[in-house]
């Protein structure tokens, strides 16, 4: 499906979160994502980094401010239209082993029932499986793929819902580097808006065009990856030292973190 130039932007204003108990989680976070944007949001356990995704595709409402797509308030967007918008991978999805492949992939097309021929499902769902690399492999139950196919699986199931925003919490984790590298490049190339947390650091660069650094329930630093992963702010916020690096086969610019001296 083509998608309107402006789909996928994430307009976040002045939000606040509480709990029951008048805890804050989340204190005065404004942030925007461009359409086709990847951006991380990286920050040290409890910084609000999962808080704030969730926020983003309507699991929790904000104790005060707002959260709009493309210009519509997310409160007002009801959930089989949210669900056609915003794509969901979580760390902690635990998929029914005995499907197959092409079974879960084709979850993601629940949005979408009613809305168009049974035809069209089954190519929607075949070219999800081949967008991310699992064509062939559509009889293949989920407890015999790698760790690395299922989070393919997973993937494809979101492409299958066709949205102009996706969503990934921890992608990487459980995986090898390798895998981890993989994952990301595949996020990268989707062509749509990708919005990450991301436990490694060192992943950020290559993946990201952006980078929103949280600390204690506020963001500290958004930017670009050189920008917001500075020194200073890694030093500040995860007690690191950050040096520029070059890979030298490839040009691409990286980050080397190490602790620093004592």
């Amino acid at each position: 499906m083509r998608l309107p130039t402006e789909a996928g932007r994430i307009s976040v204003a002045s939000i606040h979160l509480i709990t029951r108990d008048g805890r804050p989680i989340l204190q005065e976070v404004d942030l925007e994502v461009a359409p086709g944007e990847r951006l991380a949001i990286v920050g040290p356990n409890g910084a609000g980094k999962t808080s704030l995704l969730r926020l983003l595709f309507g699991k929790v409402r904000p104790s005060k401010g707002s959260i709009s797509i493309d210009g519509r308030d997310l409160a007002q967007i009801p959930l089989v239209d949210r669900g056609r918008l915003i794509a969901v991978v979580g760390q902690s999805d635990l998929p029914d082993g005995r499907l197959t492949v092409v079974d879960y992939v084709g979850l993601g097309r629940i949005p979408h029932h009613g809305r168009c021929p049974n035809q069209r499902h089954a190519v929607v769902v075949e070219r999800a499986c081949e967008r991310v690399g699992l064509d062939g492999l559509g009889d293949r139950r989920l407890a015999t793929l790698s760790g690395g196919e299922r989070q393919r699986a997973a993937i494809a199931r979101a492409m299958a819902q066709e949205p102009s925003i996706l969503i990934l919490d921890e992608p990487t984790n459980h995986l090898d580097p390798l895998a981890r590298a993989d994952m990301l490049d595949l996020a990268r190339g989707l062509g749509i808006t990708v919005v990450a947390v991301l436990h490694d650091l060192a992943l950020v660069t290559p993946f990201a065009d952006r980078v929103a650094v949280m600390q204690s329930g506020r963001l500290v630093a958004h930017g670009d990856p050189a920008a917001a992963l500075s020194a200073a702010t890694v030093r500040s916020v995860f007690a690191m030292d950050c040096f520029p690096f070059t890979n030298p086969s490839t040009g691409r610019p990286l980050l080397v973190f190490d602790t620093p001296a004592a």
